[in-house]
């Protein structure tokens, strides 16, 4: 007796824990679609702290503390993609579609980056990273961008200001399988 209550307590603690996993994804996807929906513009110069300076490129810097949006996110799909316009209208414009691996039963948050350097990096959910104000995504290393020495964005950060009106996103670029010098790093204020 004792045995099968010890196996009942330790399947009732795996499925519990699988279940704050599966509940993590679709928080973490909840909460993005909460804090980030919406029209942001780039910040101005003097906000653009610890970036490399990517807010100064030609195709964008005209953007720089203006009224116009520089990135955008919406729910498309009946709510099964948040999808982000980042620098519409411009030569770097680039989409990235958010979404979990089954909207259902939703176990792991995906993204794909659909960027200026012609490539579509895939990104997981990294979970242990991720807090309620900063939201990390991984390259997939199950994919073979993320394991080439293809110049590629490997890592994307969102970090949200506690009042929920500023956000540093920071798009972090890998090239034959390390860490690039210039990042792609911008901060918005919520329109």
């Amino acid at each position: 007796m004792k045995k099968i209550l010890l196996y009942l307590s330790l399947i009732g603690i795996l499925s519990t824990s699988s279940f704050a996993e599966d509940t993590k994804a679709m928080d973490v996807y909840n909460q993005m679609q909460s804090l980030l929906k919406g029209e942001w513009s780039l910040s101005e110069e003097k906000k653009q702290i610890d970036t490399t300076d990517a807010y100064k490129d030609k195709a964008i810097v005209h953007l720089v503390g203006t009224d116009a949006t520089a990135i955008a996110y919406k729910v498309i799909g009946r709510g099964a993609t948040f999808q982000e316009d980042l620098l519409p209208n411009t030569k770097k414009e680039m989409v990235t579609m958010y979404h979990c691996n089954n909207f259902h039963d939703c176990t792991e948050l995906k993204a794909t980056h659909y960027c200026a350097k012609q490539n579509q990096p895939q990104f997981i959910l990294n979970s242990k990273e991720t807090t309620e104000n900063k939201i990390v995504f991984d390259c997939d290393m199950k994919t073979k961008l993320c394991n080439s020495d293809e110049d590629h964005v490997h890592q994307i950060i969102h970090e949200i200001s506690e009042n929920g009106k500023h956000l540093k996103s920071s798009y972090l670029g890998w090239k034959n399988q390390k860490p690039n010098k210039k990042h792609s790093i911008y901060h918005f204020d919520k329109k």
